[in-house]
């Protein structure tokens, strides 16, 4: 009876601490900041402050899971998706526009998204802070807020020198 007991509990535990986890922000950080490495731009650094930023904002899309951007002060990165959407999944989706975006020419291909990707290696973007929520919808929400912001216009994300980029 106490093995059981203990096993249940070190169970609930690991379910627990392993949906905690995906939402931690180390979950958020290390995707990013491989993103940045592979481009040779400095790490970002976790803002509490963002984060905050992010949880209000995102609290306020829970009737809905719009992808409207908050209209903020920061950068800012959405993702939404049904059934469930982890920290690491969606910094995957910004890093995967990499594809679409063309340094040489500072643009996106046409009729393609690159923006979310070049505001991930934003060079002078040095701290981000996220959030995540489950709407009443069922989907997951996960907002990123960057600071200071990126995708300049006249500015690449990183080196030089300047290019066309509009996100």
């Amino acid at each position: 009876m106490k093995y059981s007991i203990w096993i249940a509990c070190l169970i609930t535990f690991a379910i627990f601490h392993s949906s905690q986890g995906q939402n931690c922000p180390q979950s958020y950080l290390i995707p990013h900041n491989e993103a940045r490495k592979q481009v040779g731009v400095d790490l970002m650094t976790w803002n509490n402050s963002l984060a905050d930023y992010a949880q209000n904002y995102a609290n306020q899309r829970i009737g809905d899971c719009g992808m409207i951007h908050s209209q903020g002060p920061y950068g800012e990165n959405l993702a939404a998706a049904f059934p469930d959407l982890n920290a690491a999944d969606a910094v995957k989706m910004w890093v995967d526009e990499k594809q679409w975006y063309d340094y040489n020419s500072n643009t996106c291909t046409s009729e393609k998204v690159c923006g979310h990707y070049t505001q991930v290696v934003w060079s002078n973007s040095i701290s981000v802070g996220c959030a995540k929520i489950r709407c009443n919808n069922g989907w997951y929400f996960i907002t990123c807020n960057y600071d200071p912001p990126g995708n300049y216009i006249g500015q690449r994300p990183y080196g030089d020198p300047p290019g066309n980029f509009i996100p």
